[in-house]
């Protein structure tokens, strides 16, 4: 998918530019006019909330669009919908919603940072809705529907990520986790049988893609 050459990894690579994205991800005018404009809000909007950590500002087409738009590649080829739990300032979800066209759910307790997301959603026309009520809350309203496709970044531990699967009754889940990937992994597989892939992602060369499959409790 990623016709370019990949990001440098590790401490002290170069920040990768709007131009960079382009080129890496082959992605359209408009998808890029889309993105562009999301990435020009929350530049806007962190000067009076913190959305992002301060720091990853200084790389936001790497550490925050490329690192989303990554989990492209690893969606299922049948994939009618996403569910991204703690969406936060919208990433990977919004990014994936903008990139795809995938009918996209983004769940955030937060009011400030939900009202963000609606905000981008209505300046960018992205595929996507806004539920601002905690995952346990939002599963109540699908009355057993099952969500085809879950993603998380950096809300929670993996055993509590696998606890809300479960509970949306997730098909296919993509949680982008750091270097503790190993650890939460082996905490997890105390309570929880799963089938995986650990995907070296392309922006961190310690951090993984967890392409969870089946999960069931032990």
């Amino acid at each position: 998918m990623f016709g370019g050459p990949q990001p440098k990894k590790g401490g002290g690579a170069t920040p990768l530019s709007p131009k960079d994205f382009v080129h890496l991800t082959g992605v359209s005018r408009e998808t890029m006019c889309r993105l562009s404009a999301y990435a020009k809000i929350l530049i806007e909007r962190q000067r009076k909330q913190n959305l992002v950590s301060a720091n990853s500002l200084t790389d936001l087409w790497g550490r925050h669009f490329f690192d989303s738009y990554q989990l492209i590649e690893h969606l299922p080829s049948n994939a009618k919908g996403i569910t991204d739990i703690g969406s936060g300032a919208g990433f990977p979800g919004l990014v994936l919603a903008i990139s795809t066209g995938i009918p996209t759910v983004l769940v955030d307790s937060n009011k400030r940072k939900s009202e963000f997301l609606g905000e981008v959603i209505q300046k960018t026309r992205a595929p996507a809705v806004v539920v601002n009520l905690r995952v346990e809350q939002h599963a109540k309203h699908l009355k057993g529907n099952g969500v085809d496709v879950l993603t998380a970044r950096a809300i929670a531990p993996l055993s509590k990520l696998c606890e809300l699967a479960e509970l949306l009754s997730s098909q296919t889940c993509l949680f982008l986790k750091g270097k503790n990937w190993r650890k939460e992994l082996t905490q997890a597989n105390k309570q929880w049988k799963i089938t995986f892939e650990a995907i070296e992602s392309l922006t961190s060369k310690e951090s993984r893609i967890l392409r969870i499959t089946e999960l069931e409790r032990r």
